[in-house]
C-alpha cells in the first residue's frame, strides 16, 4: 500500500537543518519563560515581604491600642473609686449633719414641733392619696357602669 502521508519524503541531510531552527525558537521560548518566572518569583517575595511587615505593624499597632486601652480603663477605675470614696464621705458628712440639727432641735425643745409637722405633713399626704383613690375608682365606676339606654348581654 501507498502511504498517506501528504508530506513529501526529505532527504537525511533536511531534517537536521530543520530541528536545528525548531530547537533555537523552543530555546529563546525557554530562556524568556525562565525570565518571567523569576520576575514573578521575585515578586512573590516583595509581597510576602510586604505582608509580613504589614503584619508586624499591625501586630505592633494592636499591642499599642491594647496598652491605651488598659491604662485607660485603669484611669476609669480609678476615678470610679474616687467618686465613690466621695460620695460615701458627703453622705457621712450630711447624715452628720442632720443628726446634728436633730440634736440641737432636740436641745431647744422644738423637737415636738417638728414631730408634729412631719405628723402633719404625713397625713395630708394620706388623705390626698385617699382623694386620688377615690378619684380613681369614681372613674373605675363611670367606666364599668353601663350605659341607661343599652341592655347588658350577659354571656
Amino acid at each position: 500500500m501507498a502511504s498517506s502521508d501528504s508530506t513529501p519524503a526529505l532527504p537525511s541531510a533536511a531534517p537536521l537543518s530543520s530541528k536545528k531552527e525548531n530547537v533555537t525558537p523552543i530555546n529563546s521560548k525557554i530562556a524568556e519563560l525562565s525570565e518571567s518566572r523569576s520576575e514573578l518569583l521575585k515578586k512573590i517575595q516583595g509581597l510576602k515581604q510586604d505582608l509580613q511587615t504589614w503584619r508586624s505593624k499591625l501586630d505592633t499597632q494592636v499591642k499599642v491600642y491594647h496598652d491605651e486601652l488598659s491604662e485607660l480603663k485603669k484611669s476609669l477605675n480609678e476615678e470610679v473609686e474616687q467618686l465613690r470614696s466621695e460620695f460615701k464621705e458627703l453622705r457621712t458628712t450630711l447624715q452628720q449633719q442632720q443628726e446634728d440639727v436633730t440634736a440641737s432641735l432636740r436641745n431647744l425643745g422644738l423637737e415636738d414641733v417638728t414631730e408634729e409637722v412631719k405628723e402633719t405633713k404625713d397625713v395630708k399626704a394620706e388623705e390626698h392619696d385617699e382623694v386620688q383613690c377615690s378619684k380613681v375608682e369614681k372613674n373605675d365606676e363611670e367606666v364599668h357602669a353601663v350605659p341607661e339606654n343599652t341592655k347588658e348581654v350577659v354571656p
